[in-house]
């Protein structure tokens, strides 16, 4: 199965920030589970088997469709528009 034109347009992965925690759960004094940040603009957000999933919160608001994990060792990428992942 070849990739999404979302997954290839991603040319530079960008990284976890240096804190790795979901801002919005910190916010309301929540958990998560894993982490998710955003390839257009860099928003950390929490993944789907968090309470909160934040992260699909963010990709429903903005529109933006893809999302690297942002756990120590995985390297991959999501699209939320074409329901397809790719490891980098």
């Amino acid at each position: 199965m070849a990739l999404c034109a979302h997954l290839q347009a991603i040319e530079t992965i960008i990284p976890t920030p240096s804190e790795h925690v979901c801002p919005e759960c910190v916010a309301m004094g929540d958990t998560w589970v894993h982490l998710r940040v955003c390839q257009t603009c860099g928003h950390v957000g929490c993944c789907d088997s968090s309470k909160n999933k934040h992260a699909t919160h963010h990709f429903h608001a903005s529109s933006h469709p893809v999302v690297s994990s942002g756990e120590v060792g995985e390297q991959w990428v999501w699209c939320y528009a074409d329901s397809q992942m790719a490891e980098y």
